[in-house]
């Protein structure tokens, strides 16, 4: 396929592309900085680079667009701001590529990201495809964010990702160092849980969804066993032998410290992957247990 990929620099992209070049795709990175991104994605004549969309009057050359661009969620404080800027980093662009893909006389499809934040705090409630989504920030900017890919005219996929874990970064590049000091600490009350995926399934995910063309619409991109906080604490802890501590962290210290940031480690999302599973799908790694001999 001729693909048009935004986000290959990324924590997901750098781990998508090269499968992608691996089955002979032909692809064309939108980022910020070409000489940046040549030298963190494989040499391959079949990618380039470009870092304006202007070129574009339609995306008649491409068959697919992956859209896994924005401004971290997790680095900064939530200022207006900054707000305003992971607002851009996402709604903006998108809108921008599904305006591009409907000025087409042959729409590729669309593969765009999203976010579990659109559920918020689910509590003890199983969460899927269809359930409501939240009011808060991130609720209400996954909804913008989706609505946006939303008006393409063809095959759209919206993947909501959960917590990605990956050897190379993500949430687990920041643990880490903290466990490795025995600093890990249970969060809030532990109970919580958390959706999480391993980058490898993450990959293989949206390929499938990339080449099944009975895929359309939304998709929660989480292992169909997401782990209570306290268990990932503990687990955790043991995989790099180090002992788990006794202590927590009190979620009202984390909500002085992080702000609304702190929903994103104190919602309790309990998060099935209804869709994914019923295409056929089949996870590598459905249970954390079975993912981190492997990856530690």
């Amino acid at each position: 396929m001729r693909i048009l990929i935004t986000g290959a620099t990324g924590f997901i992209g750098t781990a998508l592309v090269p499968q992608l070049l691996a089955r002979n795709h032909h692809l064309t990175a939108f980022v910020r900085d070409i000489s940046a991104a040549q030298a963190k994605l494989p040499a391959s004549p079949n990618i380039e680079y470009i870092n304006t969309l202007d070129y574009f009057q339609h995306l008649d050359q491409f068959d697919a667009v992956i859209n896994l661009a924005g401004e971290p969620i997790f680095h900064r404080r939530w200022t207006d701001e900054q707000k305003r800027r992971l607002k851009d980093s996402r709604v903006a662009l998108t809108q921008q590529l599904a305006d591009l893909i409907n000025r087409s006389t042959t729409p590729p499809c669309f593969i765009s990201g999203s976010a579990t934040g659109y559920y918020g705090d689910g509590q003890e409630q199983v969460l899927h495809e269809g359930s409501a989504p939240a009011t808060n920030f991130i609720g209400e900017l996954c909804q913008a964010w989706e609505a946006a890919a939303l008006q393409a005219r063809t095959r759209v996929c919206i993947m909501r990702t959960g917590m990605v874990l990956g050897k190379q970064g993500g949430a687990l590049a920041k643990m880490l160092p903290l466990y490795s000091c025995c600093l890990g600490a249970k969060l809030g009350s532990g109970q919580q849980y958390w959706a999480w995926i391993a980058l490898e399934d993450m990959v293989n995910a949206m390929l499938f969804l990339l080449e099944q063309d009975a895929c359309q619409g939304v998709f929660n991109l989480v292992a169909p066993y997401a782990i209570r906080q306290k268990n990932f604490h503990a687990m955790l802890g043991c995989a790099i032998k180090r002992p788990q501590q006794p202590f927590a962290a009190p979620a009202l210290m984390l909500k002085c410290l992080l702000g609304e940031r702190a929903s994103l480690l104190l919602d309790s999302q309990h998060i099935q992957p209804q869709h994914l599973l019923a295409q056929g799908f089949q996870f590598r790694y459905p249970t954390l247990s079975s993912y981190l001999p492997d990856l530690i």
